[in-house]
């Protein structure tokens, strides 16, 4: 049950709001309980590894010596 606790919405804006909650809740019930969740795209390894890295420069031996 959906209460509308302020406001005044118009029978077009409540439609509006109503199909979204159904087409979540549809969407949410489609998928199977065992099914693994999709993986947000923020939390994807390959996001990190889609560009290349630069190759080493001429200079790149210097950067690698680690003081002890």
């Amino acid at each position: 049950m959906i209460k509308v606790v302020r406001g005044n919405p118009t029978p077009e804006e409540l439609a509006a709001a109503l199909a979204v909650v159904r087409a979540r809740a549809a969407a949410a019930s489609a998928v199977p309980s065992g099914a693994p969740a999709p993986r947000d795209a923020w939390s994807d390894p390959s996001r990190i590894a889609a560009h290349r890295l630069p190759q080493p420069g001429p200079a790149s031996w210097s950067r690698t010596y680690w003081p002890g």
